[in-house]
């Protein structure tokens, strides 16, 4: 067996990728914040659905994503379709994360094709559990 083939018990492993879409600016530098110290994880946020759309469509794609209801070009329901209509993104996990609680919404969101859905303010704690579980 070649040196190339044997596991490196020590390697680095490489960020988890996660794409915030996300316009509100607080929101932003919050979620910034949160992921600023985590080893092992990598941010990158847009601030609109199109723009997300194409981070989201790179390669490699991001692993996951937190996408905002929303937005000023469109609302997750409409990002959440688009990714679920293209083969490249259809398997992405996505999160919906709204200041609207009310279950219905929720609902609707899971309906659409979004994997789970977040209530703001987030509970950072809940959030890094939920993360962990997603992105092991």
């Amino acid at each position: 067996m070649s040196a190339d083939l044997i596991p490196q018990p020590n390697a680095p492993r490489p960020p988890r990728r996660v794409l915030y879409i996300e316009d509100e600016p607080l929101n932003v530098l919050l979620m910034t914040e949160m992921f600023r110290d985590q080893a092992g994880w990598q941010l990158q946020v847009e601030p609109d659905g199109a723009s997300g759309l194409r981070a989201a469509r790179q390669d490699p794609p991001p692993q996951l994503l937190l996408i905002d209801m929303n937005l000023p070009d469109m609302n997750g329901l409409q990002i959440v379709a688009a990714l679920r209509a293209d083969p490249a993104t259809a398997q992405l996990p996505c999160i919906a994360l709204s200041a609207d609680a009310m279950p219905e919404q929720a609902r609707a969101a899971r309906a659409a094709g979004f994997d789970d859905y977040w209530t703001k303010p987030i509970d950072i704690a809940g959030m890094w559990a939920a993360l962990e579980k997603l992105l092991p």
